[in-house]
């Protein structure tokens, strides 16, 4: 019997890598943003969740635009060194692209940018690999979230989470005292889980200004704590598609 044409299989790991001229282009649009916008910033996010920042890029759309991706490819984009450099002291801002960082370039007054970013925050559930902010423990009886008592569906979820509970005519009981996470805690797949459950939001999405460049000058705005212990991030927004960079449009 001959081989069905039908069923084939295909494997999703061959993916088509970006070539030297995309990387080529991307390079040109931020080099484009150099141009277009007299001052640029690179900022530190902390927990990102991009439908949030979609919000905010969309709400500045009209006087700036955001570049994320890799760093290794925007301090190339914008010169590593005095040699290099697209501007004067350009190199300056390069120096500070460490970590979970990205480019801000604006037409905004300092002003306003400050305000823009010290107004935006966003409280989220923290996710498995964060670090718990505060303790959180469950009392032996019938449990409860943010909406009243928990629903008897949610009983085997939480026994997988790895809580001591049990339904008693319909009602979620745990059985035993239970310290879900302690301050500090890098908190996993089931801790999350369990903070989701009762609604316990441990994660805030937060944008930090480090430094800025403006009119051939840098200004040094924050320090470097934390950022040379965090790893280069490849930033990725799935609803717009992002690879190594991209200059983020709307």
């Amino acid at each position: 019997m001959p081989k069905s044409k039908r069923n084939r299989t295909v494997s999703l790991t061959k993916v088509k890598r970006k070539g030297k001229e995309w990387k080529e282009g991307i390079m040109v649009q931020v080099r484009k943003c150099v141009d277009d916008y007299p001052s640029i910033y690179v900022f530190r996010y902390v927990n990102m969740r991009t439908e949030q920042f979609k919000q905010l890029r969309q709400s500045l759309a009209e006087t700036s635009k955001f570049a994320m991706g890799s760093t290794k490819m925007l301090a190339v984009a914008l010169g590593k060194g005095e040699s290099d450099e697209l501007r004067p002291n350009l190199s300056q801002l390069t120096a500070r692209l460490k970590g979970q960082v990205g480019l801000f370039f604006t037409k905004l007054d300092h002003a306003a940018v400050e305000q823009a970013f010290a107004e935006f925050e966003h409280d989220d559930f923290a996710r498995a690999g964060s670090k718990a902010v505060h303790d959180f423990s469950l009392e032996a009886g019938p449990l409860s979230g943010p909406f009243g008592p928990l629903q008897h569906t949610l009983e085997p979820s939480l026994r997988k989470f790895g809580l001591p509970t049990r339904l008693n005519k319909g009602v979620v009981e745990l059985l035993a005292n239970h310290q879900v996470c302690k301050t500090g805690q890098v908190l996993d797949p089931h801790q999350a889980g369990i903070l989701r459950v009762f609604g316990i939001k441990m994660a805030s999405f937060t944008l930090t200004l480090v430094g800025r460049w403006h009119e051939e000058e840098y200004e040094e705005l924050a320090g470097d704590a934390g950022a040379d212990d965090e790893p280069d991030v490849d930033f990725d927004l799935p609803s717009d598609g992002c690879g190594d960079v991209e200059v983020i449009e709307d």
